[in-house]
Order: structure tokens, then C-alpha cells, then sequence
């Protein structure tokens, strides 16, 4: 989404430059380029090990958490 974003934002101040033909130009190439079945593989390899790798940090942070917790319940 993030990029979706980011690459809509360079078209339109690219465009806006070069006028509404060239902005719909360059709209269709990344949406090409975006669409393209390696690059939603790299996505989906990308978003599996942030996944992976977030899922890993949160679990270490509450094995952390519960080992910093006092043993007795505050008042």
C-alpha cells in the first residue's frame, strides 16, 4: 500500500509537470510493473519474512516482558 502510495505521489508531481498524457503514462507503467506476477512474488516473499521477522521480535519482547514482571501483583 505504502508503495502504491509512494509510486501514485512520484506519477502525479511527475505528471503534473509533464501534463495529464504523461501522467496517465507513467500510471499505467507502474501499475504494469506492480501487477507483474515476479513482482507480486517478491511482495509476498517480502511481507512473509517481515511477518516472520516482526512475529520473532514481538515474542521476544514478551518472553522479556514476563521475565521483567514481579512475581507478586502490584497493588
Amino acid at each position: 500500500m505504502i508503495g502504491f502510495v509512494a509510486g501514485a505521489a512520484v506519477g502525479y508531481v511527475l505528471g503534473a509537470k509533464a501534463g495529464r498524457e504523461r501522467y496517465e503514462q507513467i500510471l499505467r507503467t507502474y501499475r504494469a510493473i506492480a501487477d507483474h506476477p515476479m513482482v507480486q512474488g517478491a511482495a509476498g516473499i517480502a511481507r512473509a519474512k517481515i511477518s516472520e521477522t516482526t512475529g520473532i521480535g514481538k515474542k521476544r519482547i514478551d518472553a522479556d516482558e514476563r521475565r521483567a514482571r514481579p512475581a507478586y501483583p502490584r497493588p
